[in-house]
């Protein structure tokens, strides 16, 4: 599992510097092949390639009619790209989607579990205010025994 987060930049390029703690543990764990997407366009999800191979199972296991499977894989295809950490631990991202999320400069890197997540470090502390962890989040969790 993926664990905390790390701040890193997005270069002229566009290519993301894994944090060494992520990228250690990707590499190890999983291999230096990636999809990176989004659903709503406001950051960039990176999975490990066989962990988005599981989740394109279970899609494939719902009916092609269902529409929310087919919002879903519209939105990830359309800024979804398959790509590969290069030696240094860089990978580039999908040019419409580092427009869309705002990619350039000084993101966060947080750890969702089984894959990254990217935000644009102002966006990351703009949506911490506009959508609290509320009291009723502490009760569901606590509800889930966790």
């Amino acid at each position: 599992m993926f664990r905390g987060s790390a701040p890193t930049r997005i270069d002229e390029k566009g290519r993301l510097k894994v944090p060494t703690t992520f990228r250690r543990q990707l590499e190890e764990r999983y291999g230096r092949d990636v999809f990176i997407t989004s659903v709503l366009g406001d950051s960039v999800l990176l999975y490990p390639l066989s962990v988005w191979e599981e989740i394109e199972d279970r899609l494939a296991a719902l009916p092609s009619t269902n529409r929310t499977k087919q919002r879903f894989l519209e939105r990830v295809s359309y800024y979804g790209q398959q790509g590969q950490l290069d030696r240094q631990g860089r990978v580039v991202i999908p040019p419409l989607l580092r427009d869309s999320a705002d990619m350039a400069g000084e993101v966060v890197v947080n750890a969702r579990l089984d894959h990254l997540e990217v935000w644009n470090r102002k966006r990351l502390k703009a949506r911490f205010t506009d959508e609290p962890f509320t009291d009723e989040d502490f009760e569901y969790l606590s509800e889930k025994g966790i």
